[in-house]
């Protein structure tokens, strides 16, 4: 059984965080404060009428115990509960919890404090804002930036999600044309999946741009070389060679890149969501070793079945004598490109999975404490 959350509205000054909880009818509040998270439970009338209430969050810096030397100082009234805690050091947190992502039912409490003590009083109201100059921009902009969060996470899960079905309808196709032609469906690969194979390439480069935007973590020149080299491959070897789309290896070559990406965009999906499923773990980290060296020896063969073609058509040769006096021999640049760049490639490549691969594999050392 799911225990809901309540609605929280929050607010801070430099010294202080309130939480205002959206409950009615609560009696005795169980709240726990320890460091830098709080628990709350009880029974109370909130959003899904009476029912057992809890939130648990973990929050962008310490606390420390009030005057009193209680945890936190809490109110009860009959529509709500107030929570406030005193920071540890004077501060403005950039927002209440320490992860980036926030729960939906967290919310900003614009309303604030109406007097000094947190009662409604007869009294003229406070002026919140000489109180706190700017203190109205600084929320909104949390919340902002909150909103900016969840955005950024579900374009990222929509992406992941369209490339793996990507990659999933293309095995599919694969395997089904295969049980029924066997063999003889080899040959038109390309024919039936090489359209939807082009366009998950190209949505493919937006991987080397979601670092630069700050999307995700990482560098830019792996994603880069991973990506181009398939590329290459794809559209300047196979897509512009109507005889090489036809050869077997083409198959094979879809075969190796679709299988590992429908294992990498899962696994790219639950860690959007902090999720640790160690099986999809492993394979991403595993089947790399097997599938690297497979799908980088079928783009070497489509690259030197190539040359004899590109000999005798001169596509993409440059002669001269020519306006720009400038000249580019395709069949050359191919052998070169196989020596230089695909087995040195291939080495870069393993080595920065097989440091990925120890990190994310190491084995956790768990310290038992001796009573």
């Amino acid at each position: 059984m799911v225990i809901p959350s309540p609605f929280v509205y929050w607010a801070q000054t430099d010294k202080s965080v309130s939480l205002k909880i959206d409950l009615r009818n609560v009696v005795k509040p169980d709240i726990s404060v320890f460091d830098n998270n709080i628990k709350f439970a009880t029974r109370g009338v909130g959003a899904h009428g009476d029912s057992q209430y809890e939130f648990s969050l973990d929050l962008f810096s310490s606390t420390k115990p009030n005057k009193d030397g209680d945890a936190a100082t809490v109110r009860i009234f009959d529509n709500r509960v107030e929570v406030i805690l005193d920071k540890e050091k004077p501060s403005w947190w950039p927002r209440l919890t320490s992860q980036p992502q926030k729960p939906a039912w967290l919310k900003i409490n614009f309303d604030l404090w109406k007097s000094d003590d947190g009662h409604d009083s007869e009294e003229e109201p406070r002026d919140v804002m000489q109180d706190y100059p700017g203190m109205y921009d600084k929320l909104q902009k949390e919340e902002i930036g909150y909103r900016k969060e969840d955005l950024k996470k579900v374009y990222l899960v929509l992406y992941n999600l369209c490339q793996m079905i990507g990659y999933v309808y293309i095995l599919s196709v694969m395997a089904i044309r295969y049980v029924k032609l066997e063999y003889d469906s080899v040959a038109d690969t390309y024919e039936h999946v090489g359209s939807a194979m082009k366009f998950l390439q190209l949505m493919m480069f937006l991987e080397v741009m979601h670092p630069l935007f700050g999307y995700t973590k990482g560098g830019v020149l792996v994603p880069l070389m991973q990506v181009s080299g398939r590329a290459f491959v794809l559209f300047a070897m196979i897509e512009s060679e109507p005889r090489m789309q036809t050869k077997p290896v083409v198959f094979y070559l879809f075969l190796v890149w679709s299988t590992i990406e429908v294992i990498r965009y899962p696994f790219y999906i639950t860690q959007l969501y902090k999720k640790d499923i160690y099986i999809l773990t492993w394979l991403r980290y595993t089947m790399w070793i097997p599938l690297y060296p497979l799908g980088i020896l079928c783009e070497s063969i489509v690259i030197l079945r190539n040359i004899p073609y590109f000999e005798e058509t001169q596509k993409f040769t440059i002669s001269m004598p020519n306006e720009w006096n400038f000249a580019f021999h395709m069949p050359s640049f191919l052998r070169i490109y196989l020596l230089l760049l695909t087995f040195p490639g291939m080495f870069f490549v393993m080595s920065h999975m097989h440091k990925l691969r120890t990190v994310k594999l190491k084995p956790k050392i768990v310290i038992k404490k001796c009573k």
